[in-house]
């Protein structure tokens, strides 16, 4: 087994498409409209990883959008080019919270997504992730 997709809640699809592939470069999977407003909406990156779009349908899960770890680092981009990812991601509009740090798992800076949640660019120095998720 392996994990497929990440719910990822959100106001609005549109909205949400709309950040995606204009900050982070990501592409639209799937867009599948199920009926009375409910889409299937898969955004991912060209070197794999997807997230689920899921709209917010209730005062609690309105609520819940932006704090999808609790104000932690949710979500975790790995880049074989952080400057130029950095560079276009400001160029898009992203807030970066921090200026890149070096770390012993590479260069990372942590930014805000559309709604708040907090994520990781991580620039690896030799380690690569692959699909099984163990560091090589």
């Amino acid at each position: 087994m392996r994990l497929a997709y990440t719910a990822y809640l959100v106001r609005d699809y549109d909205e949400a498409i709309d950040w995606f592939v204009t900050a982070l470069d990501w592409k639209v999977l799937e867009d599948t409209d199920l009926g009375g407003g409910k889409r299937w909406v898969r955004v991912g990156g060209a070197d794999g990883g997807q997230l689920l779009l899921a709209r917010a349908t209730s005062a609690e899960q309105t609520a819940a959008i932006g704090q999808a770890a609790g104000g932690r680092v949710a979500f975790f981009l790995h880049s074989d080019a952080f400057d130029r990812d950095q560079a276009r991601m400001i160029a898009a509009g992203v807030r970066f919270a921090e200026k890149p740090r070096d770390e012993a798992y590479g260069r990372v800076a942590v930014f805000a997504d559309l709604y708040g949640n907090r994520w990781d660019l991580i620039g690896s120095r030799t380690a690569v992730i692959p699909e099984s998720g163990a560091i090589a």
